[in-house]
């Protein structure tokens, strides 16, 4: 329902979540200049109206039920060490988002798998079940014509990138509508990476 600009939804409304890594600050800035280097030469504006985040998991619940699937997500990553992400070269999905690759998948694949919890408790509300990324990426661009993406992927098959950064947390971002920015409503820290080097006596 609409009331002037805004639109109320009604109490058993979805809302829309998405459980994401972020790059570090460094990487970021880079992935960044690489969304605005891609605006420039093909004026789509997802390249910079999106952020750089590799999503995990996204899924649709209800504002009640935020409380409980947040506590079982922090339970989930109060199990789940640090890990390295590398970010190397460009690939597409076709026919419409050019994306950089992440080099390792386990770790998302682990944090997946870990998370069927939380998709059997909001199915148990009658919500639909969790989407996961089959295939972690950062997106430089999504949404694209066809043509702009087969152009596209011409130039980036020959350009090269890689980075490497450290998972430490994950944020849960929020929205109500579709066409509303997602909002980070929660961080998760993840344990320590344990050392693989020890003193000796």
């Amino acid at each position: 329902m609409e009331k002037g600009n805004a639109i109320y939804l009604p109490e058993n409304a979805f809302c829309e979540y998405a459980l994401v890594a972020c790059p570090a600050p460094g990487v970021y800035g880079k992935v960044m200049a690489e969304k605005q280097l891609f605006f420039e030469e093909y004026k789509e504006k997802t390249a910079v109206s999106t952020k750089p985040y590799i999503v995990i998991a996204g899924f649709l619940a209800r504002e009640a039920m935020e409380e409980t699937f947040s506590r079982w997500i922090q339970r989930i990553c109060n199990m789940q060490e640090s890990f390295t992400v590398t970010l190397n070269n460009y690939s597409g999905f076709q026919p419409h988002t050019i994306y950089l690759r992440v080099q390792n998948a386990g770790p998302f694949q682990q944090l997946a798998k870990e998370l069927k919890v939380v998709d059997e408790y909001i199915g148990s509300c009658s919500c639909p079940p969790m989407k996961f990324t089959a295939r972690p990426h950062v997106s430089i661009a999504k949404q694209l014509s066809e043509a702009v993406y087969g152009k596209a992927l011409t130039q980036y098959a020959h350009k090269t990138f890689h980075e490497t950064f450290v998972v430490n947390e994950l944020m849960l971002q929020k929205r109500k509508h579709c066409l509303d920015t997602c909002k980070s409503i929660n961080v998760f820290g993840l344990q320590p990476q344990r050392s693989t080097v020890y003193n000796s006596f």
